[in-house]
């Protein structure tokens, strides 16, 4: 059964940075595209960021130049560096794999930048 367990979101002032992380049970992590969502209040789950099992990575134009995925094979872990904070990036943010799985979404982390 998949597990994916999201941590790092909090409380940020607009310009600051936050590490999210994303540690994956199972063991077809490392052969899986992986990718961070979010769903802020009043809009749809997006996706945010992408990174395959080699390591290429694609971005949603609203975070690039700030945004920073990457995984850690070993770890079975895949992270989201975020920099550059600004209001509008406040958001439930979630992992799971890319195309997404409806039985991999975990409980998110939430993260709130103040402006």
């Amino acid at each position: 059964q998949v597990q994916l367990v999201e941590s790092g979101g909090g409380l940020v002032q607009a310009g600051g940075s936050l590490r999210l992380s994303c540690a994956a049970s199972g063991s077809d992590f490392r052969i899986k595209a992986m990718g961070w969502y979010r769903r802020a209040p009043g809009s749809q789950r997006e996706l945010v960021a992408t990174i395959s099992r080699f390591g290429s990575t694609d971005y949603v134009d609203s975070v690039k130049g700030r945004f920073t995925i990457s995984r850690d094979n070993a770890r079975n872990t895949v992270y989201l560096q975020m920099n550059s904070l600004k209001a509008e990036d406040t958001a439930e943010y979630y992992c799971n794999y890319y195309p997404s799985r409806v039985d991999a979404w975990g409980q998110g982390t939430q993260v709130t930048v103040s402006s």
